[in-house]
C-alpha cells in the first residue's frame, strides 16, 4: 500500500523550496522504506536548488544525510528488517562495475539507488538528491544505501555522519592518509573542513592550522582540535603557514570551499612532496591557472576525494563508535 509522505521540493532553479506531500509506492526489490528522524543539511543542496549543476532534473526531493527507521522491507532484502534504526549512505558500491571488480569499491562506477517510486500528488516523478532525499518524512532507497546504527545514539549527530562528517573525516584518514606526527592545513572551517580536522586530530597529526575568513569559524575550529588558527583576510595564508612549520609548509592541506584562489594556496602552502586534497564542490564554470614550474618544484601530490573514499558499510560504524566513545565530537555539530 503506497505511503503518503512530506518534504521539501525543488521545482525551479532558484525559486522557494516548497513543502508538499506526495506518494511512495511500496519498496521493490532490495529496497527499504525509511522513516527519516534527522536530517542534516548540506551545501550541495543549495547548489541543486539554485540549479548549479544544472537545469534537468527537477522536481528534486531535496536532502541526502539522513538517520530514520526501516518502516517497510521489500523482497530479497536480508541486511534490515522492520524497526532498524539506519544511516543513510548516498553511495552504495554495486559489487560488479569495473572499479568494483578492481578492489576499489569507494570509486564505484554503478552505486545502486532505488527505483523511482516517488511521485507528486500531480503524478510527477520525485527525484531524490544524491538518491537519497532526506528532507521529508519517509524516503526510499536501496537497502545496500542504509547502514544500520544502534538507536540508543541520537539520530541527529548520526545523520550528519552520512556525508559531510565522512568526508571530512575520510578526506583525512583515506585520500590523503594522515599520518602520526605530521602536520596539516585546512581552507574553510564550515561542517566539512571541521570534520577533516577531528580526522587529522584522529590520524595523529600534532599541528593541524584552519585556515577560513570567519573568525567565528575559526574559533570553532579549535574545539574540533586546530592547534592554529589563520585568518586568510587578515595575513597571506601561505606565509603564515610557513611561518607556523618552521619555514617548510605542511605534510597535507585540504581545500573545503570549491574556488581556485584556495586551491592554489592550498597547493602552494605544503612542505616539498606534500600531499594537497580537494573536497570543496565547484560546480562548473571556476578554471585553476598554475605557475607549472612552481608546482613541478613542490612535488607531491593533488587529489580529489569523492566522499572521503569511504565505504559506509565500514566506516558508518566506525564512526558512529568514535561518537560513543567520545573520539568524534559530533554535538557541538548539532545547531
Amino acid at each position: 500500500m503506497p505511503t503518503k509522505a512530506r518534504g521539501a521540493i525543488a521545482r525551479t532553479p532558484g525559486a522557494p523550496v516548497s513543502l508538499e506531500e506526495f506518494m511512495i509506492d511500496d519498496p521493490g526489490p532490495n529496497e527499504v522504506l525509511v522513516r527519516i528522524l534527522a536530517s542534516g543539511v548540506c551545501h550541495t543542496d543549495l547548489g541543486v536548488k539554485m540549479g548549479v549543476y544544472g537545469t534537468s532534473g527537477y522536481p528534486f526531493l531535496l536532502g541526502h544525510e539522513g538517520a530514520g527507521v526501516v518502516e517497510a522491507v521489500g523482497p530479497g532484502v536480508t541486511r534490515h528488517k522492520v524497526g532498524d534504526h539506519v544511516i543513510l549512505a548516498w553511495r552504495a558500491p554495486c559489487g560488479e562495475c569495473r572499479f568494483c571488480l578492481a578492489g576499489k569499491p569507494n570509486f564505484c562506477a554503478a552505486s545502486l539507488n532505488a527505483e523511482k517510486r516517488m511521485r507528486t500528488m500531480q503524478g510527477e516523478t520525485l527525484n531524490p538528491v544524491l538518491g537519497i532525499g532526506t528532507f521529508c518524512t519517509h524516503t526510499l532507497v536501496h537497502a545496500e544505501q542504509a547502514v544500520g546504527y544502534d538507536p540508543a545514539l541520537p539520530a541527529p549527530q548520526m545523520s550528519l555522519i552520512g556525508c559531510g562528517v565522512m568526508t571530512g573525516v575520510g578526506a583525512a584518514l583515506y585520500a590523503a592518509g594522515v599520518t602520526p606526527g605530521s602536520s596539516v592545513a585546512v581552507f574553510g572551517c564550515g561542517g566539512v573542513g571541521d570534520s577533516v580536522i577531528q580526522g587529522a586530530r584522529l590520524g595523529g597529526a600534532t599541528t593541524i592550522i584552519a585556515v577560513d575568513i570567519d573568525p567565528r569559524k575559526l574559533e570553532w575550529a579549535k574545539d574540533f582540535g586546530a592547534t592554529h588558527t589563520v585568518n586568510a583576510k587578515e595575513v597571506d595564508p601561505i606565509a603564515r603557514i610557513k611561518e607556523l612549520t618552521g619555514g617548510n609548509g605542511v605534510n597535507f592541506s585540504f581545500e573545503a570551499v570549491g574556488k581556485p584562489q584556495t586551491l592554489e594556496q592550498a597547493l602552494f602552502c605544503r612542505d616539498l612532496a606534500g600531499t594537497c586534497v580537494l573536497i570543496g564542490v565547484p560546480g562548473p564554470g571556476p578554471t585553476l591557472t598554475l605557475d607549472l614550474q612552481r608546482f613541478f618544484d613542490t612535488g607531491g601530490h593533488l587529489c580529489v576525494s569523492w566522499y572521503g573514499d569511504c565505504l559506509p558499510t565500514r566506516d558508518f560504524p566506525l564512526l558512529a563508535e568514535w561518537y560513543r566513545q567520545g573520539q568524534l565530537k559530533l554535538d557541538q555539530v548539532v545547531s
